[in-house]
């Protein structure tokens, strides 16, 4: 049996179903990073484990003993919040070392283990402050450090740099994989942010629906989703998706015909476009004796006529508005650099997509992959 296993876990309130047979299984040391939408249920899903509540069915097992029904105090897990939840009139040294204290642990320890803890965290040069007189980041760090404490075999982060400024979530998703991995803990860390759930998560959980829509690596999730729904939570700008006719080992789509490297039925499909995928060229630039292998497209792409409606800056990368021939909406990207190079305004050119960049759903939105029929 995995470190940490959920059966069948199922929860509701009053008449809303928020669990309905949730199931997983994290190994010891893991980091598992529960991503979904709002109100998807994965704060419910942490206080089930930490046993804050009770589920209506399903098991919780921790290190190979069944703990469905056991107090939180015996189940050998820490929890932080998003919201911090750090006793006001302590100082940060006490607010750390309260589990220790509330366990009788000896002073001597106590004192070491939270200096360790905040050593790791950057935090031991505010210990004896007052939680008001700490920043958001201190204050977040200070709550991580009384979960870690402990030194807990499972450890369940409730978004907890969701109210920390944009500069520290990103110092934060760099040093947070450290700290856990020094701890060797159990982690289940819950968050709305994808990007977040790509940078800490050895595996992402999606949850869905009230179960695990998809548990994979975070690459292997982005460039093989498992189904529209799960697509469209991942990529920023969000993923392109167009409808499309198989027929005779092709797919015909946004007036193009891509080769299918999966054998399916004829028949309507969806297919999914990721922004990056999809390279852009002017046709001023191509009138002038530049070719695609020129540009480095590469001659298995299929060049789709778009018009260039907008170009918007994002951080290192710009956004691309295109709109094909049938007034169809397309997002691509590029570097700032080769943006620089468009015009701000309408150009006509061609969008350039490999067939093996499509990512290939049936009419309800399933992916098909190689070998999978209709």
């Amino acid at each position: 049996m995995s470190y940490l296993s959920l059966g069948k876990l199922k929860k509701r309130f009053k008449n809303e179903v928020v669990l309905d047979g949730a199931s997983l299984d994290v190994e010891r040391g893991e980091t598992v990073v529960v991503f979904g939408p709002s109100g998807c249920g994965k704060t419910v899903l942490l206080r089930l484990i930490a046993g804050i509540n009770e589920p209506d069915s399903g098991t919780v097992h921790i290190a190979g003993q069944e703990v469905t029904y056991l107090a939180p105090e015996h189940r050998d897990v820490g929890m932080a919040f998003q919201n911090f939840a750090l006793y006001p009139h302590l100082s940060a040294f006490d607010n750390i070392a309260s589990p220790l204290s509330a366990r009788g642990v000896a002073r001597g320890e106590i004192e070491r283990r939270v200096h360790e803890v905040a050593g790791l965290l950057k935090i031991d040069h505010v210990l004896h402050h007052l939680p008001k007189a700490l920043s958001n980041g201190q204050k977040q760090r200070t709550s991580l450090g009384r979960a870690l404490a402990g030194n807990p075999g499972v450890l369940l982060l409730d978004d907890p740099l969701r109210n920390v400024d944009a500069k520290l979530r990103y110092e934060m998703r760099l040093e947070l994989p450290r700290v856990l991995k020094a701890f060797e803990t159990t982690v289940i860390y819950v968050t709305q942010d994808y990007k977040e759930a790509m940078a800490l998560g050895d595996r992402v959980a999606v949850l869905m629906g009230g179960g695990f829509r998809q548990v994979d690596r975070p690459a292997s999730i982005y460039k093989d989703p498992d189904g529209t729904d799960v697509a469209r939570l991942f990529g920023d700008p969000t993923v392109n998706l167009v409808p499309g006719t198989i027929e005779g080992g092709t797919v015909t789509a946004l007036g193009a015909r891509f080769p299918l490297a999966v054998s399916l039925a004829d028949g309507p499909c969806q297919i999914a476009i990721r922004p990056e995928s999809i390279t852009v060229t002017l046709d001023e630039a191509t009138s002038a004796g530049a070719t695609p292998v020129d540009l480095g497209i590469g001659e298995d792409t299929h060049a789709v006529p778009v018009e260039l409606d907008a170009v918007t800056p994002l951080n290192v990368r710009a956004v691309m508005l295109l709109r094909t021939a049938d007034g169809r909406e397309l997002l691509a990207t590029c570097s700032e650099d080769e943006a620089s190079r468009l015009p701000r305004g309408h150009g006509r050119g061609h969008a350039h997509i490999r067939a093996a960049d499509l990512l290939l759903f049936d009419p309800a939105g399933r992916r098909v992959r190689p070998g999978e029929r209709q």
